[in-house]
């Protein structure tokens, strides 16, 4: 099956603190993920930011949620045990326990009710999908934000002179490290120019390899013959490593040509290219930035 939502996991949640011992959370992820038969795979699913793995998120957020709402309490870190209310929920033999049923009680209807600052006008508050927890939905929204920058910043490149496009691709490759000074790799890149191959950067900042570079603005998809003549130029160099970036896609022949020979051929294509730009702060700048922060349990264990 896929991973539950948060307020499917709630009342499986309460049921396994039935019992009325003290849990873990992890004792709680695991006895969960057997209980809704989730695979390896889908245990090991991360966030989009890679922080967590999805389902541990989940269950993270449904315990947050009941033990706002009183159904359970945390007196230790990372444990948790069933309250007098959450056995009454629990003798009520529910069908699915949600955040509408939570709403019946006056603890968490504070906790999810925003707190407004005096002298400042706030915008209604907007209503959110219910399956989502509030730390998904923030990711899915950056992760579009993301998205939408780098379409913007593709089509930007694509009206780029083929000079510029040199220097950008420069810029990015000094950036994840590689080419020792800029410098060097400046006068570098765009000067080999002979047989397929546009140019030649350092693999790290002692020079102790050399890669070379062919880089292509295009609006077509390149395809295999591109690859095999780049591939052609790096043996007659003698070179074992080659980058070949474009502004457009690679074709399915292309891919599996380059995965197959003996030299190592990265390639980059410009959806690569523009989230390699974002994640290195290549021609792009930060406008807000936000912090999300946590409780941080071991401050508060007293000796």
């Amino acid at each position: 099956m896929s991973i539950p939502d948060y307020q499917s996991i709630m009342l499986p949640l309460l049921t396994f603190a039935g019992d009325g011992q003290e849990h873990s959370s992890r004792e709680a992820i695991n006895h969960l993920a057997n209980e809704f038969g989730l695979t390896d795979d889908e245990r090991k699913e991360l966030l989009p930011s890679g922080s967590q793995a999805l389902f541990d998120n989940r269950v993270g957020w449904a315990t947050t949620y009941i033990r706002k709402a009183g159904l359970i309490e945390s007196k230790k870190k990372g444990i948790f045990k069933i309250t007098d209310r959450g056995r009454q929920v629990l003798s009520e033999n529910l069908e699915r326990l949600d955040n509408k049923y939570l709403e019946q009680f006056p603890e968490f209807i504070e906790f999810r009710t925003p707190k407004k600052k005096p002298d400042i006008i706030t915008p209604s508050p907007k209503i959110l999908p219910d399956d989502k927890n509030p730390e998904e939905i923030l990711e899915a929204a950056v992760q579009e934000l993301k998205e939408a920058v780098a379409s913007e910043l593709l089509d930007t490149i694509k009206d780029c002179s083929p000079e510029f496009f040199e220097k950008l691709v420069i810029d990015v490759l000094i950036k994840i490290g590689y080419g020792g000074s800029r410098k060097e790799a400046g006068q570098a890149v765009g000067r080999a120019k002979d047989g397929g191959i546009d140019g030649i950067i350092k693999e790290d900042k002692l020079g102790l390899d050399i890669v070379y570079i062919q880089a292509k603005k295009w609006e077509n998809t390149v395809g295999r013959p591109e690859i095999q003549k780049f591939a052609g130029a790096l043996q007659g160099q003698r070179a074992r490593k080659g980058i070949f970036i474009t502004t457009s896609n690679f074709s399915k022949d292309a891919l599996e040509y380059a995965g197959n020979i003996e030299n190592k051929i990265i390639l980059i294509d410009g959806q690569q290219l523009a989230e390699l730009m974002i994640e290195n702060n290549v021609g792009v700048s930060t406008t807000a930035s936000y912090e999300i922060k946590k409780i941080d349990s071991d401050y508060f264990i007293e000796d």
